[in-house]
C-alpha cells in the first residue's frame, strides 16, 4: 500500500512537472509573439506617418490654383509653402513648435506661425522651389526623413 501511494505522488509530481513545462513554453511564446506584434505595429506606424506628411504636402500643392499660385517664402524664421487661390487668400504651410501647421489668411495679412492650425507632429519640415520643382523633406518625430519632388506645371524658371 506504501509502495502505490508513493508511486501516486510520484505520478502526480510528473504531471505537475509537465504541466509547469507546457505553461512556461506557452508563456515563452506569447511573450515572443507579443514583442514581434508590438514590434510590426511601431514599424507600421512610422510607415504611416512618413508616407502621410509626405502625401499631405503633395495634396496641399496638386490643389492650388494653378501656375504661379505656388511659393516658398521664408516665415518666421522657417520655409513655408504658400498656395495662393487666386482670390485673395493664402494658405501657408510650414513647421513651427513641433509640428506641421497650416494657416489660411488674407494674402499679406500680418499673422505669425503661432497663429496656424496643428496639422500633424513632426521633427522638421524642408522646402526649397527652383526652376519648377518643389522638393519637401519631411522629418517625422524619430528623424527619419522622407521627401518628395513635383514638377509644378506652367511654372517660369526665374523662381528661386
Amino acid at each position: 500500500m506504501k509502495r502505490r501511494l508513493t508511486e501516486y505522488r510520484f505520478n502526480g509530481l510528473i504531471a505537475l512537472l509537465l504541466f509547469g513545462v507546457f505553461a512556461v513554453c506557452v508563456l515563452g511564446v506569447l511573450l515572443t509573439g507579443a514583442d514581434a506584434y508590438r514590434r510590426l505595429t511601431e514599424r507600421d506606424k512610422d510607415a504611416y506617418n512618413r508616407r502621410t506628411y509626405v502625401q499631405y504636402m503633395a495634396t496641399r500643392v496638386r490643389q492650388a490654383a494653378g501656375a504661379g499660385s505656388v511659393s516658398v517664402e521664408d516665415f518666421g524664421g522657417e520655409d513655408a509653402l504658400v498656395l495662393l487661390d487666386g482670390k485673395g487668400w493664402a494658405t501657408r504651410v510650414y513647421f513651427y513648435d513641433g509640428y506641421i501647421m497650416e494657416l489660411y489668411t488674407e494674402d499679406g495679412f500680418p499673422l505669425g506661425p503661432e497663429a496656424g492650425q496643428r496639422v500633424m507632429e513632426a521633427g522638421g519640415l524642408e522646402m526649397s522651389l527652383k526652376d519648377g520643382l518643389l522638393s519637401v523633406t519631411c522629418i517625422d518625430i524619430g528623424g527619419k526623413r522622407s521627401s518628395l519632388l513635383l514638377s509644378l506645371r506652367g511654372r517660369s524658371s526665374d523662381e528661386e
